[in-house]
């Protein structure tokens, strides 16, 4: 679901080519450019290239050469780096900007499939789910996100709960580290040695979801294959070749991205097993929502606290600060708890009864944020129970 914070961007189109970009935080500085020669530098994850992310996205799907200038101003109060997508919300307000400017029109699904395109400029391997939801989130709802093609589902929340969102403080920034990309490798190569192991042809398959797309079986079939075709030891480059029959050179240049090419260990194993079962409670969620049976808040939670043991231990992305945030937010009445967005730090999200909302914020607050200096950070932006939200908007002057 879509939080309430957001990114807004107000913008004026300008006569010259320049893309003039500033910020209402200092922090972020000035930046300009033609507009008609955007370069994006993987090396740095700096503000502006989420920005001409989103722009790029535009410019290259009308295939636009001469495209006029604007002048962006910027501002936002989602945390950055804390897996609230920030990064995303950016690249998505920019692609929109960038459309609306150009006159142009897309579907709010074909904007979201632009954008979550464009984002990997920024060199972060990253999914669609974020921009989904920021162009395709309605007021009241939650919803259900399936790709190929891509496509939103309303999902009711039950009335009785709250979902709080809880900062960790510690920053993590995809672009700007490796865990992120060796994960979607990791997942990769899983997907091409259980589509080997089930003799499909495994070159083109790419993610995990294919395998069990072309094999036609449920997710918790696919967790039997992958216990029966994958060990739980990691696998080395030169295993994963032996696998595939393939060279190292092959594995390097054909499948690996470039910063994934000095890996010496994948877990596939424990990587597929994440994904198929985390899949399969999205689904299950899903249904105890459209069921809503009187435990439903308690069975919601369940789910919510095998997910984060699963992105604990078989996914290995989260860190000792988010596990002792959701600790805390358990024991202060929290029905389920986990990491939200990548993880190795961000935020978590809980279910918590509405009844022991006022309780529940009073005590993480002191329990977490007061025994550190962590409390430094504004509160609204660290702690703040939220209901879904809309999707991107424009704003039209009269």
């Amino acid at each position: 679901m879509a939080v309430e914070q957001d990114i807004l961007i107000a913008v004026e189109p300008v006569k010259t080519h320049v893309l003039q970009l500033a910020n209402t935080n200092p922090l972020y500085l000035d930046f300009s450019t033609s507009a008609n020669n955007i370069q994006i530098d993987k090396t740095k994850p700096l503000w502006h290239n989420y920005f001409l992310c989103g722009f790029k996205g535009i410019q290259e799907h009308f295939g636009l050469s001469d495209v006029t200038g604007m002048n962006c101003l910027v501002d936002g109060n989602i945390p950055p780096s804390s897996g609230l997508s920030s990064s995303s919300a950016l690249v998505c307000c920019a692609g929109l900007v960038t459309l609306t400017v150009l006159g142009m029109n897309l579907s709010k699904v074909e904007l979201a499939e632009i954008c979550a395109k464009s984002e990997h400029y920024i060199g972060t391997e990253g999914g669609g789910m974020d921009q989904s939801i920021s162009f395709l989130a309605e007021e009241g709802t939650a919803k259900l996100i399936e790709f190929s093609p891509l496509r939103a589902t309303d999902v009711k929340l039950p009335s009785g709960a709250v979902f709080v969102i809880a900062n960790s403080c510690v920053e993590m920034n995809k672009a700007a580290t490796s865990h992120f990309n060796i994960r979607v490798m990791e997942c990769r190569l899983a997907a091409k040695l259980l589509a080997k192991h089930k003799c499909l042809s495994w070159e083109e398959v790419l993610r995990l979801e294919e395998v069990q797309a072309k094999l036609g079986v449920s997710l918790e079939e696919m967790l039997l294959i992958t216990e029966d075709a994958l060990h739980s030891e990691p696998y080395s480059p030169e295993e994963i070749c032996r696998c595939l029959g393939i060279s190292l050179q092959e594995l390097k240049t054909q499948i690996l991205s470039p910063n994934t090419q000095d890996v010496l260990s994948f877990k596939l194993y424990q990587r597929a097993k994440h994904v198929y079962s985390e899949a399969a409670r999205v689904l299950q969620f899903k249904k105890i929502c459209e069921e809503a049976p009187d435990n439903t808040v308690q069975l919601l939670g369940e789910l919510m606290n095998q997910s984060h043991v699963s992105c604990r231990d078989m996914y290995e992305c989260s860190c000792p600060e988010l596990d002792q945030l959701v600790d805390i937010c358990r024991k202060f009445g929290a029905q389920g708890s986990r990491l939200t967005g990548a993880g190795w730090g961000g935020c978590t999200v809980s279910i918590v009864p509405a009844d022991k909302l006022s309780s529940f914020l009073a005590n993480v607050h002191e329990a977490y944020y007061q025994r550190s200096n962590r409390s430094l950070v504004p509160e609204k932006q660290s702690l703040f129970a939220t209901k879904p939200g809309g999707g991107a908007l424009v704003f039209l002057e009269a």
